[in-house]
């Protein structure tokens, strides 16, 4: 017998096999269900062995399948699922409700395989004999529809043929893959009707007409209807025979396709959840939860970023250091909650004052920083300025109705030819000569500077 072993178990497979194999059993191996689907020796499973945990598809599922969409296909392939561990109550609930034959532990041994198995592979199992594969003639006279009858009996295949008016009652009930179609129901035009009503209902199986047609635009319309293959008369035995088999390749390439969309939707989903994860997870890492600025971490990978392209293409791009003034002052007169309100509303002004391919951070608990990408020191310098003065000209107005106007130093400076631990301490000194020189104002590093407004320093 063919025992088809769908299992990551490879000791188990070897097992099997040394148990089995010597007794003229093929032992089939596949280490998926979708992959076994679409394996040429699928068709010739006897017996079949699946691990009952699997992705994309554990071996209740593929149970279901073959019981219910090609459940007379398979009423008779003995089904046992793989367990790691001896079964349980559940174990036994689900191999029952998708109608599998048993479970065999992983970790039989030879003797327990042969004792297990051993009736089931030598056929000696009391299963009874399942259904047919049903076959649906319509149109069909009886002369014809009892000679397709005898043809396809003996290879498994049971033919129904109810009247012509029955089909689509016939079809809901039987589900049959397969349609034989003939024209002694009305013809063509009769034909035409039978496909129309199966379609409307969506019931329309893979369909072979039986019959001449000579008229080629009446084989066009029966061919854009739904005919899927043709048998001329006289019936040829090994001509309908193909047709059929043909019929059930199609229905099995048809459940195969359907598997690996919905492996590919599953997978396209958990990816696109994966994906939503990562972006929250990269968002929580490198940004500052007050603020909603990039934090410290954000900063120094993209310091390390913009060096480097200084260093190998000379792209050019300012550094800008701000430090709230007498920030300790605030928290001391208003409380911590308050400060934090003027960390907030500062942050906002110096992103709305920004381009978009500017990066602003929170490094610290008053102090920020900016990356200006291509962009000039003395450019760097203005836009520096520009956020002192947008910051020292809009006070924070408090919800108690008081005003608070805090201001900010900054220190700026560019790579030139500075490492980037050279650059952060040139920068961190010009931030430190600005508080010195009195607070709100904006101090280069190569020693320049630019003035606060008169009257507005504190």
């Amino acid at each position: 017998m063919n025992l088809l072993v769908i299992s990551r178990h490879l000791d188990l497979v070897e097992r099997l096999r040394m148990a089995f194999e010597g007794a003229g059993h093929r032992i089939s191996h596949s280490r998926d269900a979708l992959e076994a689907l679409a394996q040429d020796s699928w068709g010739q499973a006897q017996v079949l062995l699946a691990d009952a945990e699997g992705d994309p598809m554990d071996g209740y599922r593929l149970c279901r399948l073959l019981r219910g969409e090609a459940r007379v296909l398979f009423r008779n392939l003995p089904i046992f699922l793989i367990l790691d561990h001896a079964p349980t109550e559940p174990d036994l609930r689900a191999l029952q409700e998708a109608q599998g034959d048993g479970f065999i532990t992983a970790g039989y041994s030879i003797q327990q395989l042969l004792n297990h198995l051993g009736p089931v592979m030598t056929g000696s199992d009391t299963r009874e004999a399942g259904q047919h594969l049903p076959v649906l003639a319509a149109g069909l006279h009886t002369g014809l529809a009892q000679r397709s009858r005898d043809m396809l009996h003996h290879y498994g295949m049971e033919v129904h043929s109810p009247p012509v008016r029955n089909t689509v009652e016939a079809q809901r009930t039987l589900k049959a893959p397969v349609l034989l179609l003939g024209l002694s129901g009305g013809g063509v035009e009769g034909a035409l009707a039978v496909l129309a009503q199966l379609r409307e209902q969506n019931l329309l199986p893979y369909t072979i007409l039986v019959g001449t047609v000579k008229d080629e635009a009446a084989q066009r319309k029966l061919l854009l209807a739904g005919i899927s293959d043709w048998v001329p008369l006289p019936l040829s035995g090994p001509r309908l025979l193909h047709s059929c088999k043909r019929a059930i390749e199609w229905m099995h390439a048809r459940r195969i396709q359907a598997e690996y969309e919905s492996a590919i939707h599953d997978l396209r989903e958990r990816r696109s959840m994966l994906e939503i994860e990562a972006a929250a997870l990269r968002n929580e890492v490198l940004t500052d939860p007050l603020t909603e600025l990039l934090n410290r971490r954000a900063f120094d990978q993209n310091l390390d970023h913009a060096v480097r392209q200084w260093e190998r293409h000379r792209r050019a791009f300012v550094l800008v250091i701000g430090d709230v003034d007498h920030f300790k002052l605030i928290n001391d007169r208003f409380g911590h909650p308050i400060g934090d309100e003027v960390l907030r509303q500062m942050a906002e002004r110096i992103r709305s004052s920004l381009r978009k391919s500017d990066l602003a951070f929170r490094i610290g608990g008053e102090e920020f920083a900016v990356i200006l990408t291509e962009t000039s020191l003395k450019a760097g310098t203005e836009v520096a300025d520009k956020l002192r003065r947008r910051i020292d000209e809009d006070p924070v107005h408090l919800s108690t109705g008081q005003t608070i106007s805090p201001t900010m130093s900054f220190g700026v400076g560019g790579p030139g030819a500075l490492t980037l631990s050279a650059l952060m301490s040139q920068v961190d000194k010009a931030l430190y000569q600005a508080k010195r020189l009195g607070r709100n104002r904006v101090v280069v590093a190569n020693g320049g500077g630019v003035p606060s407004a008169q009257g507005h320093r504190r």
